[in-house]
């Protein structure tokens, strides 16, 4: 058998017929015996179909990662991007497979790879599906809480707009701007428009300007249906001023940024202050 020899197969998730090498096919599918056997036969393992997709690609998007571990000890590279610009690490992100994302971190895979115009982060794609347990990796490895993305905004935009409010809290507290914006639109917009009243609580929470307007000129409470418990809790908001502890809490925070849970856990204060500082 030619290893090498593209055989087309129908690729249902891209909903077209794409080229694909055996060694493509057997990642993807999670054949780790078939593709030990064609990389020891001397299958490439870089060989990218004419999408620019490789089979560490294949693995990732699937979570095989049994098959991602065997093509990156065969010497996979392991930032490759296809054609859209997305590296596995991008890929492993959008379908939550957490151990991909370890794996690939742990062999040197860029937490934030330059972006383009076609594509996100990691951080991103992560927060895209609501995989907060990868969201929490990727901030521990550095992956950046402000890249802009053209279409989407920060992270924390990607995760209002898909209503994932887990990841929410992982990016408030690790120290995203809770007031980024794009085209002047906020998360709290965002979570407005979805009637995410926990997602709104949270955002105020941690400063969110209730009072802020997007390129339409719209306040948050603008974007929620009139009577519902969205638009209720808005308009309190609205009315009632923060409170002299919780400005004092939003000026720690503030002031220390991404190193806060860092810095706050090794002041001597009481735990009851700590934990409040803390968001527990």
């Amino acid at each position: 058998m030619d290893l090498e020899n593209r055989q087309p197969y129908y690729f249902g998730d891209i909903s077209c017929w794409s080229e694909r090498t055996e060694v493509h096919k057997a990642a993807a599918l999670g054949q780790a015996s078939l593709l030990q056997h064609l990389i020891e036969c001397g299958a490439s393992v870089n060989i990218v179909a004419v999408d620019s997709i490789t089979p560490l690609h294949e693995a990732c998007v699937r979570g095989q990662a049994q098959c991602a571990r065997l093509l990156l000890d065969a010497g996979a590279q392991v930032d490759p991007r296809n054609v859209d610009g997305s590296t596995p690490l991008c890929e492993a992100c959008s379908v939550g497979s957490l151990e991909c994302v370890r794996l690939l971190l742990e062999r040197g895979a860029k937490a934030n790879p330059a972006l383009t115009s076609r594509t996100a982060s990691p951080l991103h794609e992560a927060c895209m599906g609501g995989n907060s347990d990868c969201v929490k990796l990727l901030i521990a490895e550095g992956a950046s809480l402000e890249a802009y993305d053209l279409y989407h905004g920060t992270p924390l935009h990607v995760a209002c707009a898909n209503q994932h409010t887990h990841c929410v809290k992982e990016l408030l507290n690790a120290g995203a701007k809770v007031n980024a914006a794009r085209l002047h639109q906020t998360a709290l917009h965002h979570a407005a428009k979805s009637a995410q009243v926990e997602m709104i609580e949270t955002l105020v929470e941690f400063g969110a300007n209730v009072y802020a307007r997007d390129k339409h000129n719209k306040k948050p409470v603008e974007y929620a249906s009139p009577g519902s418990a969205a638009a209720a809790c808005l308009r309190s908001y609205e009315a009632i001023p923060m409170s002299l502890q919780q400005l004092s809490r939003l000026a720690v925070r503030r002031k220390l940024g991404t190193r806060a849970l860092k810095v706050v856990a090794q002041l001597q204060l009481p735990k009851l202050i700590i934990s409040y500082l803390c968001y527990q």
